[in-house]
């Protein structure tokens, strides 16, 4: 494979400059550029090259160091940027189709710049634009042309005031007119104001809004999606009987204007109702092509994991840059050494091995996962557009919905911890605002809670696990699912009997070894909750209480086994294809044990519990492996990175740069934020090498 592919007069991979890094990229066990192209592909490499150039060589995107924008200014700027993204057509409608996975792509490219751009695209163009051509028909496609000439500018309101996760109490009702054939959108009082909705608070003019559909007579049908104007694109003030406004700073992600909006008896036309689902005739009669509740609910629940898949790429995206920014820095930062003249760099030392490289093998194998995910999604909405009505459609949605809502809180969970222990690696040099980490740390935290809080979320994945057990033990039923997620379960009585019977490091460091463990202990957790859960309810629990009494010790580590072995298993496959190169395939497979024995270790209480572990060995070897598969790992590590990270100015962190110059670099910025450059030629240390200045005002 050529070292280089040609695009246009650069290089699509070019050499990295010269620098302090060198030692560690001349140590790599394989070539950063043979890794790039197998991961990403030539295409999508070029893809990337392009939009970071756009960005990088417009002045609207410059970036300001020390500058503190005001609120007010900082959304009107994030708003131009969006603006600006939509012009450069990065990605027409026919490139999503043909090309699907350069959609998560192009949100990761936003977000490393800055997640509230990222944050503001994907609402519009994938949260809101999704909802309408997944819940829509025909009659909706015009607004699919407006949203991506931004004619329009949308937002997906579902969360109230009073209610967030609990969407079946959602009180927003729209009743139905048979006399003038419109939908009247009313907010009973301030409880029920859509609230928290990403875009809403400055600049949405339309949202997709949840509401009870009510036809005459009180028969009301549940949630359902509603296209409905809320400002005036050429004004941006509300439509009439529309109260909207910004619910103000936040913690993190200040360029994105959530907002709040109530409505007063609004009214809107009959074909405002996304009616994928079901549809109100001009008489007033609902129809629905899905007879079965539980059915309509499944195809239904694909809006829902629309933007929950986003947030796992989000999530990542921050994970990828606060790994980089930190494992460089560790690779030049020297502290003691074997003798008192030796200094060596901070990676060498075991301990910031096991406290980075883990995560670096995190942002591999989530993100393989994430892509996977999407394209999963991207199956169930094209079937929805196809009317697919049947009942492996229905249950590929009750599959990524469950899904989705336990692989969202895993990667937030997941970037949330390793931001911070990032953030602590790089000692005090993490904690200055210019080294990015405290704003990746901030702008990630909302993943958490945005889309569902996280532990509630959970839920919804070990209700889906238990009621797949349940329908077996009273129907025997096998365990099948479109994804075969779950399809292993059918092995359920045989796997309970196995026992963790590797003696040896080397023995374990293979995935396959986590693989095995991981499905015992989901078998073993779905067994010990369904016990649990039953228990509860013959001790006179009602299901509810029963269900709540089941959450911390069985029903929550149920749900993220389930996920982490998903990952696990999928990045294993990844991994061990036959068309990996044989120089890559080392280095992977590494990157493959890690991730799966270190988030295996944090089960080892559970492993001994339900006893497949058994004496001291067992935690032994695990620990030891992790140990191993780090110091394995090292001298690949910022090569590793090199793979992953986004040019400079997109990464925009002094520690991080990929030259390696650390020091250099962020005195360079310390005394240019600090104004003091300029003034810096009297100080006799300066005096006698300005070379220097002139390198650092060329860099900066």
């Amino acid at each position: 494979m050529a070292s280089t592919v040609e695009g246009g007069d650069t290089a699509l991979l070019p050499e990295f400059p010269r620098g302090p890094l060198d030692a560690y990229r001349a140590r790599a066990s394989f070539s950063w550029k043979e890794l790039a192209l197998f991961t990403e592909g030539e295409d999508m490499l070029r893809f990337k090259k392009t939009i970071f150039s756009a960005l990088e060589n417009d002045p609207l995107f410059a970036r300001s160091p020390g500058a503190d924008l005001s609120l007010e200014k900082y959304r009107e700027l994030n708003f131009l940027r969006c603006k600006r993204i939509f012009e450069y057509d990065f990605l027409s409608v026919e490139d999503m189709f043909k090309s699907p996975l350069k959609v998560p792509a192009l949100i990761q490219c936003l977000g490393m710049y800055d997640s509230s751009l990222a944050a503001k695209y994907l609402l519009h163009s994938l949260v809101f634009g999704s909802a309408v051509y997944s819940s829509g028909s025909e009659r909706h496609l015009t607004y699919i042309q407006k949203i991506f000439r931004m004619e329009i500018f949308g937002c997906f309101a579902l969360t109230e005031l009073s209610h967030g996760s609990n969407t079946k109490a959602i009180r927003t009702t729209a009743h139905y007119d048979p006399a003038t054939e419109e939908f009247i959108i009313h907010s009973p009082d301030f409880e029920a104001a859509k609230f928290w909705v990403g875009n809403m608070g400055k600049t949405a003019t339309h949202a997709v809004v949840f509401a009870k559909l009510c036809v005459p007579g009180d028969q009301c049908h549940g949630l359902h999606p509603f296209i409905v104007q809320i400002r005036d694109p050429k004004t941006l003030l509300p439509m009439p009987g529309v109260m909207v406004g910004d619910i103000g700073k936040k913690l993190g992600q200040n360029g994105l204007d959530n907002g709040f909006a109530m409505f007063h008896k609004v009214r809107v036309p009959r074909q405002s109702l996304l009616n994928r689902m079901g549809d109100v005739t001009p008489e007033g009669t609902y129809v629905s092509p899905f007879k079965d509740v539980r059915q309509r609910f499944g195809v239904s629940l694909g809006s829902l994991s629309s933007g929950r898949v986003s947030i796992v790429s989000l999530a990542i995206l921050n994970l990828k840059l606060a790994v980089a920014i930190a494992l460089r820095f560790s690779a030049t930062r020297r502290q003691f050494g074997p003798t008192e003249e030796e200094e060596i760099p901070v990676l060498e030392y075991p301990m910031q091995q096991w406290r980075l490289l883990p995560y670096l093998a995190a942002v591999y194998a989530l993100d393989h996962f994430s892509k996977s995910l999407f394209l999963d999604l991207v199956e169930l909405q094209r079937g929805l557009a196809s009317g697919d009505r049947s009942a492996r459609q229905a249950e590929l949605g009750r599959e990524i919905h469950a899904l989705a809502s336990a692989s969202k809180p895993l990667a937030s969970w997941t970037t949330q911890q390793g931001i911070q222990e990032c953030r602590e690696a790089c000692g005090g040099h993490g904690y200055l605002a210019m080294n990015r980490l405290g704003v990746l740390r901030d702008d990630n935290d909302p993943n958490c809670t945005y889309e569902g809080d996280n532990n509630i979320l959970l839920q919804q994945t070990s209700n889906y696990l238990l009621g797949l057990l349940a329908h077996q033990v009273q129907d025997g039923a096998c365990f099948r699912s479109p994804l075969k997620s779950v399809d292993f379960l059918d092995a359920y009585p045989g796997i309970l009997d196995q026992k963790f019977e590797v003696s040896s490091v080397a023995d374990c460091l293979d995935s396959a070894v986590a693989l095995a463990a991981y499905k015992w202990l989901v078998c073993y957790l779905l067994r010990e909750t369904y016990q649990k859960l039953n228990q509860e309810k013959r001790s006179g629990s009602s299901d509810f209480e029963a269900r709540n009494n089941c959450q911390v010790s069985h029903g929550r580590p149920l749900a993220l086994a389930f996920v982490e072995l998903t990952v696990v298993q999928r990045f294993h496959e990844h991994v061990h294809q036959p068309c990996v190169p044989p120089s890559l395939r080392a280095v992977l497979g590494r990157l493959s044990a890690l991730y799966a024995l270190w988030s295996l270790s944090r089960h080892t209480a559970l492993l001994y519990r339900g006893g497949y572990f058994s004496g001291e060995q067992a935690g032994e070897v695990l620990e030891s492996a992790v140990l191993a598969l780090c110091s394995q790992l090292k001298d690949d590590a910022v090569a590793l990175v090199d793979v992953i990270a986004p040019p400079d100015f997109v990464l925009d962190s002094p520690i991080g740069r990929a030259d390696g110059e650390l020091y250099k670099n962020l005195w360079g910025a310390v005394l240019q934020e600090s104004k003091v450059l300029e003034r810096a030629s009297w100080w006799p240390e300066f005096s006698v090498n300005k070379p220097v200045i002139g390198s650092l005002k060329s860099k900066l």
